[in-house]
């Protein structure tokens, strides 16, 4: 734990931040690597009873129960087909531990706080305090989200306090 602080604290003390990038029907985000535990290919979980449509269920993994969300259905995407490139991104939000389904995992990016601008005010399905930024790398622009902050959210019926 002390090694991730640390590389947190000269991150932040440059202005570098990595993110894990992913893909979603035909956008890209990207959220905080300190945040991400590993990257498991899909399985088909344990669906729960009365959940919202966005959480497909649970799974075991070596013993945590990890509820899963689809963010295609989350973020109200047309398309939510399952792939051999469809992957569930492990989360470590402090006290939970979330499982992400995105479409694919594209790298790792480090984006300077300078190649961050803010997101636009604009009518989302999204709580904008959810978004951190627009990062620009090249002619690629990644939706940077807040990922604990977004699980945290009061539908998502996780419960709970998320980092």
């Amino acid at each position: 734990m002390e090694v991730m602080e640390r590389k947190d604290n000269l991150a932040a003390a440059d202005g570098v931040r990595e993110y894990l990038t992913f893909r979603l029907d035909q956008e890209e985000y990207g959220i905080d690597i300190l945040k991400v535990q590993e990257i498991r290919g899909y399985e088909t979980p344990t669906r729960i009873a009365n959940a919202p449509p966005f959480l497909k269920g649970v799974v075991n993994l070596r013993g945590t129960i990890v509820p899963i969300v689809d963010m295609r259905l989350k973020f109200n995407c047309a398309n939510a087909e399952y792939d051999s490139f469809t992957v569930v991104i492990i989360l470590n939000l402090g006290t939970r531990i979330v499982g992400i389904v995105v479409d694919s995992v594209s790298d790792v990016m480090e984006l300077p706080a300078g190649s961050v601008k803010p997101a636009p005010d604009v009518e989302s399905s999204l709580d904008p305090g959810c978004i951190v930024g627009l990062g620009s790398v090249g002619d690629r622009m990644l939706i940077l989200l807040d990922i604990g902050k977004l699980m945290a959210g009061s539908d998502m019926g996780l419960g709970g306090d998320a980092d």
